[in-house]
């Protein structure tokens, strides 16, 4: 009886990539983002329903984000500092996180080896 012929793999195989701890990124709710983040969110939309930046072109967007002008970087007072805050549409939220990240995707851009932001 006739063997049957191998099996050909076109994917090779993957090395394993090491993620180095500090790039794990915590839950939302880890973050701050939990029922207390989603209800303020929600009248913070409320009370000011359009994007800022959208308006500031002269153009009309529901807002779906409340983006902190200044990122927090994990300080309760100004993660809470309602100044702080701005209704972004997704489009523009998603650009101005990419251009204070460095990218999309950039998890690593501004953190060194041990997992600090550069400076």
């Amino acid at each position: 009886m006739p063997k049957r012929a191998p099996k050909h793999n076109s994917m090779p195989r993957q090395a394993a990539v090491h993620i180095p701890p500090a790039a794990v990124r915590q839950t939302t709710a880890e973050r701050g983002y939990g029922s207390r983040w989603q209800r303020a969110r929600a009248t913070f939309l409320k009370r000011d329903p359009l994007c800022t930046e959208c308006r500031r072109r002269g153009h009309v967007t529901v807002a779906t984000v409340v983006d902190h002008i200044t990122p927090h970087k994990g300080s309760q007072a100004l993660f809470w500092d309602t100044d702080n805050w701005q209704p972004l549409c997704k489009p523009c939220h998603d650009r101005k996180t990419a251009t204070e990240d460095g990218g999309f995707g950039n998890w690593h851009a501004g953190v060194n080896e041990n997992g600090s932001r550069c400076k």
